[in-house]
């Protein structure tokens, strides 16, 4: 909510980024979260307890303007039906209609299982600057607001909320409303059956509105079975110093105006940032042509360039604060990670065009050759690669290991009654 970034000129905008991972049960997503959330937890509550007094003033207050409006109503509605004149009674309704008492906001930064629409009555009511951060997105995925009615116009309100742009909200029977000037960043992780589900359920609308584009993909290999217990340190200083970071970037007072919205102040690139970014720009679009790298994910490619510069300009303010111009090297870490989410991106996406079948002996080859390129081995047991490989379903996992064997990408071995799967070796030399 600090800040805007100016690419070029014409090309301005947010800097709130969309971040979607893919893992399992048990990958320890909440626990991270909890590590990287705690200091705007810890500024929410010590917020909340700060406002505390002037929050009931300001109910008292509401609650009073209500009396007298429901008053001066149940006088009007009794004088006309009596008869008698109304003019002076609504006369001083309007006048006090313009009395109405504005809401205290207080900053509630980090949401978990809002809907659209609820999001939305919260930035433009209550706060105009939040995240969406949920380690069980198949609660914000899979709420009714993404049900199969709803689904385009919620997919279009959030592109809208990525974008910064204004955005009107109107109802039949409440208060219709409108959001300027918020700024929204989501964090979502979920389980592929969950992401599966909603992609299901939403179609081609995903993808086809732009609303999966915008967000940056990952899908990392499961490290479950290798993950023997070690005895955290009594201290994490570079946690604690991201954390001191983050708590003095919150008390920087935040741009609002008097109606709610915000008025972020606006970074640009200096000329080797600049420079950088064109190039970037320019790579990443070459390969958007027929048979380039990025053809079959044009739609997240062409969002790259955007995400990359919203990457830089957070890590400018990190480490200077909200004000200056953003350096090249700045930049430079940006685009790393932004061309990795794009290569991200591209195996996700590739691998949901495949039949399934073909899809599942993919993730299943990864995995086999990731985990022996670990354990510098070249067989693995069965039954190990049953019990914590990508696969569970034993029908979808024989059909996955003949796949993989008719390619002679794998081989089943019998060792003293056991069966081991045992992997081409050319593929492990290949491995970097």
């Amino acid at each position: 909510g600090l800040v805007d970034v100016k690419r070029a000129e014409k090309l301005q905008g947010p800097v709130g980024l969309y971040l979607l991972t893919v893992a399992d049960s048990g990958e320890r997503k909440s626990t991270c979260d909890g590590f990287f959330t705690s200091a705007i937890r810890q500024y929410e509550n010590e917020q909340a307890e700060l406002s505390k007094p002037q929050r009931e003033r300001c109910e008292a207050e509401m609650d009073a303007w209500m009396a007298q409006r429901d008053g001066l109503l149940s006088a009007i509605k009794e004088a006309a039906k009596k008869g008698r004149p109304t003019e002076k009674l609504k006369g001083e309704l309007q006048q006090q209609q313009s009395t109405r008492p504005k809401p205290m906001r207080v900053p509630k930064l980090v949401l978990s299982d809002e809907t659209p629409e609820s999001l939305a009555w919260r930035l433009a009511k209550s706060w105009p600057s939040a995240g969406i951060i949920s380690s069980e997105a198949g609660i914000v995925l899979g709420a009714h607001g993404m049900g199969k009615e709803s689904v385009m116009r919620n997919l279009a309100q959030l592109n809208l909320l990525w974008d910064g742009v204004s955005l009107s909200v109107g109802r039949r029977s409440t208060e219709s409303f409108t959001v300027r000037g918020a700024r929204v960043t989501m964090a979502l992780q979920i389980q592929e059956a969950a992401l599966l589900s909603f992609l299901e359920r939403a179609g081609e609308l995903a993808r086809g509105t732009g609303f999966l584009a915008r967000f940056l993909i990952a899908r990392p290999q499961s490290t479950q079975g290798s993950r023997p217990f070690t005895e955290a340190p009594a201290a994490w200083p570079y946690l604690e110093h991201f954390n001191q970071r983050i708590a003095a970037i919150l008390a920087v007072p935040a741009p609002i105006d008097d109606d709610g919205a915000l008025n972020p102040a606006l970074l640009t690139l200096k000329p080797e940032a600049k420079a950088a970014w064109v190039a970037f720009h320019n790579g990443v679009e070459a390969e958007l042509a027929s048979g380039g790298k990025f053809c079959d994910v044009r739609d997240v490619a062409s969002k790259s360039a955007d995400n990359a510069a919203r990457l830089a300009a957070l890590f400018h303010v990190f480490e200077h604060g909200p004000t200056g111009a953003i350096g090249v090297d700045a930049f430079n870490g940006a685009s790393l990670i932004a061309a990795w989410h794009l290569h991200e991106a591209r195996r996700f996406f590739g691998e949901l065009a495949l039949p399934a079948a073909l899809a599942d002996a993919v993730r299943l080859d990864s995995w086999l050759i990731e985990h022996c390129g670990r354990q510098s081995a070249t067989a693995v047991g069965k039954n190990h690669v049953r019990q914590h490989g990508p696969l569970r379903d034993g029908a979808r996992f024989d059909a996955a290991i003949r796949e993989l064997t008719a390619l002679s990408r794998l081989r089943l071995v019998q060792h003293d009654k056991r069966s081991v799967v045992d992997i081409n070796p050319e593929l492990l030399r290949a491995t970097p």
